[in-house]
């Protein structure tokens, strides 16, 4: 199950997975694109962990990465609480 976390101005949206086994949480991140369809690229939290990068540049995986560093210990305890919306239940 993925949970929603933020859209940003641009369009860009960033779900997160459920709290998972292995202790980690799997984040998608997307924007819709014109040309390309869309730009897509998965984080692994706790280690930051890229991978399936496609259609975003170096410089936005840097931006994404200094968003993600600073909102991973929410988007984690999200994640275990079953979401925003679980979290706030709390």
């Amino acid at each position: 199950m993925m949970y929603p976390f933020l859209t940003l101005d641009d369009g860009t949206e960033i779900v997160h997975s459920e709290y998972r086994p292995d202790r980690t949480v799997r984040v998608y991140i997307e924007r819709p694109d014109e040309k390309d369809g869309f730009h897509h690229a998965w984080c692994t939290l706790p280690g930051y962990r890229w991978e399936d990068v496609v259609g975003f540049t170096q410089a936005e995986v840097e931006e994404f990465q200094k968003l993600l560093g600073s909102t991973a210990h929410l988007i984690i305890r999200f994640a275990q609480e079953g979401g925003f919306d679980g979290a706030a239940a709390v």
